[in-house]
């Protein structure tokens, strides 16, 4: 999705921004230092990428409102765009503050399969190629002992793998073989 923003609308970055404690999403039950740590692999090697750590720093229950706000005090500048997928564009109206939030930056949507991305807030749809893709999959498969390869970035998976972040399994197989 980053990415994807990245080229359609010509952004000067894209900036990943990990938060202490999501209000909308039930917690992975992975701590905050090792989700930042994820994001930092995540995005090494990409020079557009960056990692915004102000709702880390902040700590508690992280709502876009204050953070962007807090940005655009921080940063007055510049003009923020906040990239999400389909399903959140269809969440838009359970947003803390959204009214304001909306007047603060330009919401941009990305469509995943299954939802239509319809909501009465001003977002700009960009065409995507869609993917099914979810953390919980993401979960389930390293669960299953199934390989994480071409989901994640490989340094992803193997530091998912090596701290045993979602099973018990470290040395599961990270590629699918033929059966015997």
């Amino acid at each position: 999705m980053a990415n994807e923003a990245y080229y359609a609308l010509g952004l000067d970055e894209v900036r990943f921004m990990p938060n202490a404690i999501a209000p909308h999403k039930e917690s992975s039950g992975i701590d905050t230092k090792t989700r930042v740590m994820m994001t930092h692999l995540a995005i090494d090697g990409h020079d557009h990428f960056r990692l915004e750590d102000i709702e880390v720093s902040n700590g508690g229950v992280s709502y876009t409102f204050e953070t962007m706000a807090k940005l655009t005090d921080r940063e007055p500048g510049c003009e923020f765009y906040f990239i999400i997928g389909g399903d959140m564009v269809e969440s838009l109206h359970t947003w803390h503050r959204i009214g304001e939030l909306a007047e603060l930056v330009q919401f941009v949507g990305i469509g995943r399969p299954g939802y239509k991305a319809e909501t009465d807030y001003p977002v700009l749809m960009i065409d995507s190629p869609e993917m099914h893709l979810s953390s919980t999959m993401l979960r389930e498969r390293v669960l299953a002992g199934r390989p994480l390869t071409f989901f994640v970035p490989e340094q992803v998976e193997t530091f998912i793998r090596k701290e045993r972040l979602y099973g018990p399994e470290p040395d599961a197989p990270k590629s699918e073989g033929t059966p015997s």
